[in-house]
């Protein structure tokens, strides 16, 4: 009994580490844009993530990511970092989707450069 508990314990312990690993998440999309996008978008006066965020409200932001018109609108706020934004894995435009969400106009305050 005591070893069947345990692995069932280990087990949801195991699962919920992987499950949220494989989750997007604001602060990695910080990352990203720290990153990949920082210093080229200055030349395009967007000279923070807060800024690049706050182009748009939460409501926007979630339409885009539904229409798949994500990356194609970070190219019009960022121009130079086209090609960044074009090589983007799955996973890092779900990351700075959760940050430009949690981020946008209607969203709360960023503490990043």
């Amino acid at each position: 009994m005591k070893k069947t508990t345990l692995l069932v314990l280990v087990t949801l312990v195991a699962g919920s580490v992987f499950a949220t690993s494989a989750m997007a998440d604001a602060s990695r999309g910080k990352m990203v844009y720290m990153k990949k996008l920082k210093h080229i978008c200055k030349k395009d006066a967007v000279k923070n993530g807060g800024v690049f965020a706050i182009k748009h409200n939460r409501r926007t932001w979630a339409s885009l990511k539904k229409n798949g018109k994500l990356q194609e609108e970070w190219m019009k706020i960022c121009p130079h970092g086209v090609k960044k934004i074009k090589k983007m894995k799955p996973k890092n435009i779900n990351n700075l989707y959760d940050f430009v969400w949690k981020y946008a106009s209607d969203g709360e305050v960023p503490s990043c450069g």
